[in-house]
């Protein structure tokens, strides 16, 4: 099967690169980047509203961040007990660790 997709991008397209060193994102730093995506208030909008989507946002990103967490703690727990499952239970105990 052959497929052909075409795309435009506006002239407002971004790229951003976000780097660690020795370490993955945190929770916190890729809710920071999804919220600063999805809720964006203008400079001119009125301050009673701007300060709406300020808390919101704010709001949203520590929902995100909670959540992000348990998505961890929840796939650690797989890993773990496919390592245990192969007979490995101490490198699994250092995956429960992390």
């Amino acid at each position: 099967m052959n497929m052909s997709v075409q795309a435009s991008m506006g002239s407002d397209f971004k790229v951003e690169v976000h780097t660690t060193n020795n370490r993955g994102s945190s929770p916190e730093e890729v809710a920071n980047r999804c919220i600063n995506k999805m809720v964006v208030v203008s400079e001119t909008a009125h301050p009673v509203l701007r300060e709406q989507v300020i808390e919101y946002k704010s709001s949203i990103e520590k929902l995100l961040v909670l959540y992000m967490k348990q998505a961890i703690q929840g796939d650690r727990t797989t890993v773990y007990n496919a390592i245990k499952q192969a007979g490995h239970p101490e490198l699994a105990e250092h995956i429960r660790k992390l």
